[in-house]
């Protein structure tokens, strides 16, 4: 029903929509020259400053190349691609798969947004084997869940005014999750969205004769079978093929995951959700040649996150130290009174994360401008906390940055699914701005 809104977007996004890399050389010369025109700095310091900022996302940078790596490993065991094709095999329409596939993407993003991100793209894959519907909306409907992720249980601003000691202490004290992240206008947004994105994603899929399938040969994860011991193979062929090697250290780890949640009171953040894949990916394949031929096989999807995240930290540097993201900040407060500061928090996180695709970074960007705001007009400043958070979040679907872990799983290119997300965009910012303002 609307691909015929959709068509001519997706036609224009797939036309004139770079690949990802040369997104952020564009967004990185214009970062450089509107921090040489309209902040402080000269040319000469916004360049420094960008090739000073280049390498502050490398531990950030491995981490999602290893929550990528990881999460591919463990879906290519054979206990993890039977559970993910039986879940596939309920979805007996592609209306059912592009629901099911939504849904799922959200609970996951909500509990933790790596394991979202990973999980929907694997969910994506398993179900395109078993049922024939538009790929590029499927992936685009797995991606699209990502965006209740600040409203969820990682959300790195509610989290972080909620933790004793964080750098806003002062001046707003500890606000508890209870006024956020369960909040009445919080859930209210969750729910809305839960009810509207599966319906929406629904809605995009175009009639029969015009969806783009995919190659199901493409999707199948091949899995290196043991050599028979027939007294031939080597020392060092035995050990790489040792189950018992393999078994072992994945009980360790798994091991070590228990104690670090039952008893040392662990939660769930990037390297936890790292360390589940990897060592359930180790005790599931058994032995260490069956993981290494996984990790071959996943690690060319990790390219872009690569090449990629030191140009956005680079830019990061350059928006936070010139001012240019207080200022962006700064222009929409001035038109705000106590009722429209979220609402225009909300837009302006939106905008700022376009350059700044990092939510705690981003709070350390906002919050000295947005808070002082609040208490001046005596704004609602949990609410305007969350605005921030959810902008943050929304543009999150038109920000490559984001999509590489999803692309790289799921084999495609961002203007494959770039022009239903900006049809997302469009529909889940009206209910946010809306449950912000009104709720």
């Amino acid at each position: 029903m609307l691909y015929r809104v959709t068509r001519p977007i997706s036609n224009l996004v797939e036309r004139y929509l770079p690949d990802p890399y040369i997104f952020v050389l564009l967004l990185t010369l214009i970062v450089l020259a509107l921090a040489s025109l309209v902040t402080p700095f000269s040319a000469v310091e916004a360049i420094t400053t960008w090739g000073n900022g280049f390498w502050k996302l490398l531990t950030f940078a491995m981490q999602m190349l290893l929550i990528l790596l990881a999460g591919y490993m463990l879906a290519s065991t054979p206990v993890c691609i039977a559970a993910l094709d039986k879940l596939a095999k309920q979805a007996k329409s592609p209306t059912l798969a592009i629901i099911m596939v939504t849904l799922v993407a959200m609970l996951a993003s909500w509990i933790n947004w790596g394991f979202g991100l990973v999980i929907g793209a694997l969910f994506a894959k398993a179900l395109a084997k078993h049922v024939a519907v538009d790929y590029r909306i499927l992936v685009a409907s797995a991606y699209s869940g990502f965006i209740v992720w600040h409203g969820g249980l990682s959300g790195s601003v509610p989290l972080t005014i909620a933790s004793e000691g964080h750098f806003s202490q002062t001046s707003i004290g500890i606000i508890t999750t209870q006024e956020t992240l369960f909040s009445h206008f919080n859930l209210l947004i969750l729910i809305l969205l839960i009810i509207a994105l599966p319906i929406l994603n629904a809605l995009l899929l175009p009639p029969k004769e015009q969806q783009v399938l995919i190659d199901k040969r493409k999707l199948v994860d091949t899995v290196e079978q043991a050599p028979e011991d027939n007294g031939l193979l080597t020392p060092a062929q035995k050990l790489e093929h040792s189950k018992i090697l393999g078994i072992l250290i994945g009980l360790l780890g798994c091991g070590y995951l228990v104690h670090y949640f039952l008893f040392a009171a662990g939660t769930l953040n990037l390297n936890s959700v790292i360390a589940i894949f990897l060592f359930l990916a180790i005790l599931l394949h058994q032995t260490p040649a069956r993981l290494l031929m996984s990790l071959h096989q996943a690690i060319t999807g990790g390219a872009g996150i690569v090449i990629q995240f030191p140009f956005y930290a680079g830019i990061m540097a350059v928006m936070v130290d010139s001012g240019l993201a207080q200022q962006i900040s700064s222009a929409f407060v001035s038109i705000s009174s106590a009722d429209t500061l979220p609402f225009w928090s909300f837009l302006s996180a939106g905008l700022v994360n376009i350059f700044v695709p990092s939510g705690g970074g981003q709070w350390a960007v906002q919050a000295p401008i947005v808070l002082p705001a609040a208490h001046m007009l005596e704004a609602d400043i949990a609410r305007v906390a969350m605005a921030v958070a959810w902008g943050d979040a929304w543009t999150n679907l038109i920000q490559p940055f984001w999509a590489l872990p999803v692309l790289a799983i799921a084999g495609l290119k961002a203007k494959d699914i770039m022009g239903f997300c900006l049809i997302q965009l469009i529909v889940s910012g009206v209910i946010i701005a809306a449950m912000l303002t009104w709720a």
